[in-house]
């Protein structure tokens, strides 16, 4: 640019952080202008006006922020398309660009440093594709100089610690030597500046990932360990907590390691800040254990899992937290009694993170926890300070989930009395840890929370916390959920199979579900997440009712029906954003609810209600909610559960709601709502059986372009498999005119190849496996018929026979197969031998599928022994036959 031009962009900057939004608006719009003309062009002059000295702070500022705007996004897409596009300049223009950032470096009078912003992204373009070698060097260079500035070392750290936060590990890890002598040369404790020191301890918190090597090495590791750990003395609170952070992130990353420093360093360093009145360090104090206690935890399952397969486990635990719990939990306890009386729900504060981690050591050190924590409890549960008492409360309540159920029985029942007192307690907080208290009892320990003695007195006390401030009514709410499913279970014990007649909860049962739609109804109910903790108490009420609870729930369907009915009136009202959002929540509650009651009645009374239901619900979908993705998927679902109600029934909605399935089976963006598109075609296809012939065509068409789009969410795709075999069983020798095309699919998907080191990608082969598998049994059944010789039509697949064998061989070599997998390939032998006969015998009865149906017969899951065991008896009748 020229020199007037570029004089014009410094004016149009320094008008970005202008208070007058006509100004600010012209500003954006010139530069979005200015980038679009000639973007390689318009960077240079950015990276001029940021490098020059002479330029204000707010110009040189600017600059740097738009010239990293265009290197990079939040969106990761985006992202690389940018670095992509930089790539593609010019080189000359890169080469400048680099020069005038770097030169940038440490000349600026504000913090963060814009330049060290431009270094960062500039670099995480070209260090992955092997360009700017010479980069890290002379950042390095910046920092151990002994001419370098204070300004100068402070922002190259900072550029240092971006580049490691952004850039993926591997790239760095080559070079991960020479980053680190710049971070320890900076964190030094005879480092005059604290700037610099905090810079350099924020780097090598970003850092600490790819410096493995350098752990493993003793000296190295102690040298590293050493400078952190003189960090966490520092005057300076910044760099306190920034070196706390690096121990709390080491403990988790390096936990092998740290005996050594355990003892003199660690435990006295995290003890003495957890008990800092400085709450920012206080966290990290407490952090640090509750990581612990998070590693150990994992170790234990290592450890039995190692055991049970009858080898050493490869990482053992040392009980550090057993060890500290006498020091630990006092320190705990007193955090716990410094709450906000008005804190806001998402302040994290050292009185929250107590808690947590009073839960995290009580998983981890079960009963051992209880000796330190009682004597709190009793000494303060009714203490006069509300503090004390909610304290108390708070950690009898955390430590119920770690306990065995024998300690834990007797320890509830004793306190049922004083807990339900607290219910009625003046002060809200109180009240607000009693009712999340109840809601833990009766999700760990339901049998204390049922006990007859208790019972009624509890719900008194939970039906008056609905009415209590939002945040107390939520917790009621979770209380109930637990209580529901708690009598339910009880009363299921005690009857064989199908539905108990009557539970603990009966007599009460429509005075709670009223006081809860109630409840669901308050102006408040925005607030602490009241009104969906309300429809979620009322759908586990709703699910576990007995049969003398059931004209209650018919008259609850009436209500969420109306109110569905009411709502979808409201959409004309909507007047902006927030209003949108509330309105769509409260479209998937009631949709949920639906579900709820919905599977509670019973086949007669079904279709008296299915039209006006399923006519709200096709309002629903022709409605603008239906655009936002939850709202979709959770009318899908509602969908799902009226074709499981009606079964065949749902013939007559099924011209008017095709339309909608279509759509949802097209709507690739929102992977859920594709997802439960074709989960509800599966149910569709089962309930009707060969009435979903004409339906057929333009389905599997939707369903087979949805396999080969790329832009299709991959687990949708095993759920597409599967829903093959559905629709060949439902429309059976119908099903010919699409075989060849879903053999040629199924092939192809039979030979996918994943990354074995990735534990997500090995769960996902074996449900696409599962797919395939699921699509090969619906075909030969479907094909094959209902009667005892098979019909003419499966000899169709003969052709394709050896291809399935040799599938079903595959996965049974397979050492991370999964049960559902062994279960699968178990019921398609047994389905092969029944529809082919004689002539499978060569092919099936081989070692690797006898060691499959062996397994499955050993298996754990009753469902995978039984088909194996069926399947194994299928080829046995195929050899006595051919021996006779």
């Amino acid at each position: 640019m020229n020199p007037e031009a570029t004089f014009q962009l410094i004016q149009i900057l320094e008008k970005t952080v202008s208070p007058d939004k006509n100004e600010l608006e012209a500003a954006q719009n010139y530069l979005e202008q200015a980038a679009q003309n000639n973007l390689p062009e318009f960077v240079k002059t950015l990276s001029d006006i940021l490098h020059h000295g002479g330029n204000s702070h707010v110009a040189r500022m600017a600059a740097g922020l738009q010239l990293k705007n265009t290197l990079t996004s939040k969106d990761t897409a985006v992202k690389s398309q940018y670095q992509q596009r930089w790539l593609a300049f010019p080189e000359e223009t890169r080469h400048y660009v680099k020069k005038n950032i770097l030169a940038a470096l440490g000349t600026e009078n504000n913090r963060p440093s814009s330049a060290a912003q431009c270094v960062a992204s500039v670099a995480v373009a070209e260090l992955a594709v092997g360009q700017w070698p010479e980069l890290i060097t002379m950042l390095v260079n910046n920092v151990i100089s002994a001419n370098s500035t204070e300004m100068l070392k402070e922002a190259t750290l900072e550029a240092i610690g971006y580049i490691c936060q952004d850039i993926e590990h591997e790239v760095l890890v080559s070079q991960s030597n020479n980053i680190l002598t710049a971070i320890i040369h900076g964190m030094r404790s005879n480092e005059p500046s604290n700037h610099v020191r905090l810079a350099a301890t924020t780097a090598l918190l970003n850092s600490l990932e790819f410096t493995r090597a350098n752990f493993d090495k003793e000296t190295e590791r102690n040298f590293i360990m050493e400078v952190v750990c003189e960090a966490t003395q520092s005057s300076d609170t910044l760099v306190r907590v920034a070196a706390l952070q690096c121990l709390v992130k080491i403990m988790s990353l390096y936990y092998q390691h740290m005996e050594t420093y355990m003892g003199q360093a660690l435990f006295p360093i995290t003890l003495e800040a957890m008990k800092s009145d400085v709450d920012e360090v206080a966290l990290q104090g407490i952090e640090f254990w509750s990581n612990v206690s998070d590693e150990e935890v994992d170790l234990a399952i290592e450890h039995s899992e190692a055991e049970e397969a009858g080898r050493p486990p490869q990482r053992t635990s040392r009980f550090y937290a057993k060890g500290a719990l006498q020091y630990l939990v006092p320190v705990l306890m007193q955090k716990l009694t410094k709450q906000e009386e008005y804190d806001d729900e998402d302040d994290w504060n050292p009185s929250k993170a107590a808690g947590v981690c009073l839960m995290l050591l009580a998983t981890c050190c079960e009963d051992d926890i209880v000796p330190f924590v009682l004597p709190f409890v009793k000494d303060n549960i009714k203490s006069a300070d509300w503090r004390y008492r909610d304290a108390a409360l708070m950690a009898f309540g955390s430590i119920l989930g770690g306990l065995e159920p024998a300690t834990l029985k007797p320890l509830v029942e004793q306190a049922m009395p004083t807990l339900i007192e607290l219910m009625y307690d003046s002060s809200v907080v109180v009240r607000d840890t009693a009712a999340w208290t109840f809601g833990r009892v009766c999700e760990i320990i339901p049998e204390a929370a049922i006990n007859e003695t208790y019972l009624k007195p509890l719900l008194e006390s939970l039906v008056n916390g609905l009415k209590s401030e939002p945040r107390v009514a939520a917790n009621v709410c979770w209380a109930f959920t637990g209580l529901a499913e708690a009598s339910y279970e009880q009363a299921e014990g005690s009857v064989e199979g199908g539905q108990p007649e009557t539970y603990c909860l009966s007599q009460y049962f429509e005075f709670i579900v009223q006081r809860l739609l109630e409840t669901t109804d308050r102006p408040d109910g925005a607030q602490a997440n009241l009104r969906s903790a309300a429809y979620e108490a009322l759908m586990e009420m709703m699910k576990n009712s007995p049969q003398d609870c059931y004209a209650t729930v018919q008259r609850t369907t009436m209500v969420i029906l109306e109110r569905l009915q009411q709502v979808l009136q409201m959409e004309t009202h909507i007047q902006n954003y927030s209003d949108r959002a509330q309105y769509n929540d409260l479209q998937s509650l009631l949709c949920a609810t639906l579900q709820s009651v919905l599977r509670k009645v019973t086949p007669d009374d079904a279709p008296h209600i299915s039209d006006a239901i399923m006519s709200a619900l096709l309002q629903m979908f022709n409605s603008n909610s239906c655009k936002s993705g939850g709202v979709q998927e959770d009318a899908l679902m509602a969908v799902s559960t009226l074709v499981e109600v009606l079964g065949e029934g749902f013939l007559k909605y099924m011209e008017a709601f095709k339309p909608f399935l279509c759509l949802g089976l097209k709507n690739h963006a929102e992977y859920q709502v594709c997802g439960a598109a074709v989960g509800l075609t599966g149910d569709i296809s089962r309930a009707l059986k060969s009435k979903m012939l004409p339906y057929c065509d333009e389905i599997m068409m939707l369903l087979l372009e949805n396999l080969s789009d790329n832009t299709v969410h991959r687990s949708v795709k095993p759920q597409i498999l599967s829903v093959f075999g559905d629709i060949a069983l439902s429309i059976g020798t119908e099903f010919r005119k699409y075989l060849d095309i879903v053999l040629r699919t199924l092939l192809q998907a039979s030979q996918a190849q994943v990354d074995r080191n990735d534990y997500d990608m090995i769960d996902y082969l074996n449900e696409l496996r599962e797919g395939v598998l699921e699509a090969y049994t619906g075909i030969v059944q479907g094909l094959k018929g209902d009667g005892n010789t098979p019909s003419a039509e499966v000899l169709v697949l003969e052709p394709h026979i050896p291809f399935i064998v040799q599938f079903i061989t595959v996965v049974a070599q397979d050492t991370e197969k999964s049960d559902s997998n062994i279960t699968s390939c178990s019921g398609l032998v047994g389905d092969l031998c029944t529809a082919f006969g004689s002539r499978m015998l060569p092919l099936l009865d081989v070692e690797p599928i006898n060691d499959l149906l062996q397994q499955g017969r050993r298996s754990r899951a009753s469902k995978t022994k039984t088909v194996a065991t069926w399947a194994s008896k299928e080829i046995r009748k195929l050899r006595q036959s051919a021996s006779s």
